[in-house]
């Protein structure tokens, strides 16, 4: 009995070793101002990248909740995870130099996902969506998203773990994260996030 608990524990291990991801051992040495990590100044290799997972949200151009994984499969995506309002100033910081030149490209998207997993203040910023239009091109409510999902599971793999400061996350073809910032931006993780993005483009054309 003794022997295969300890089998099971030492499986439990070596499947956690495994999965983790690049944000956990970055997690473990990255202290600076504040962040909990700084965002790599290029891309997250293939073999290294986690798969971002699926969130599920209401768009404001429709009642009908869509995921992320059907938004994201074949287009090179910066992700703006929203939960207050310092983390959409910060996130505006991170990605306006990035989608104010590739807002145009036919492979590029930017999504944004109000995350909310309180229930009520999930419930609240729904109540708002017209406001938000307000401040959004039309051509952008399909990709802004509100959501009330529970990241929980999936957090510390994220290093989401700051219900109020921003996360930016860009994400390839095959949902996979291959670069990541959160909290207040640094002008070299701006241009950075600039820079991958062209990379990421620039391996579609032909």
């Amino acid at each position: 009995m003794m022997d295969q608990e300890t089998r099971m524990d030492h499986r439990k291990k070596l499947v956690k070793e495994a999965t983790k991801g690049y944000f956990a051992d970055l997690n473990a040495t990255r202290r600076h101002g504040g962040k909990k990590w700084i965002a790599p100044p290029v891309l997250i290799r293939e073999d290294k990248s986690l798969y971002l997972p699926d969130i599920s949200g209401t768009p404001l151009d429709s009642p009908d909740k869509v995921h992320t994984t059907d938004l994201c499969l074949g287009k090179v995506s910066v992700i703006s995870m929203l939960s207050s309002k310092i983390s959409e100033i910060q996130c505006k910081m991170y990605v306006e130099p990035t989608v104010n030149e590739y807002n145009d490209h036919a492979h590029f998207q930017h999504i944004q996902i109000n995350l909310q997993e309180n229930p009520l203040k999930s419930m609240l910023v729904s109540f708002f969506a017209s406001n938000i239009k307000k401040t959004l091109p039309k051509e952008q409510w399909g990709r802004y998203l509100i959501s009330g999902q529970n990241m929980d599971y999936i957090r510390e793999d994220l290093a989401l773990e700051n219900r109020h400061i921003a996360y930016v996350y860009l994400v390839d073809t095959a949902c996979r994260i291959r670069w990541a910032a959160c909290g207040d931006p640094q002008p070299q993780e701006i241009n950075s996030l600039r820079q991958c993005t062209s990379v990421l483009l620039k391996r579609l054309t032909p």
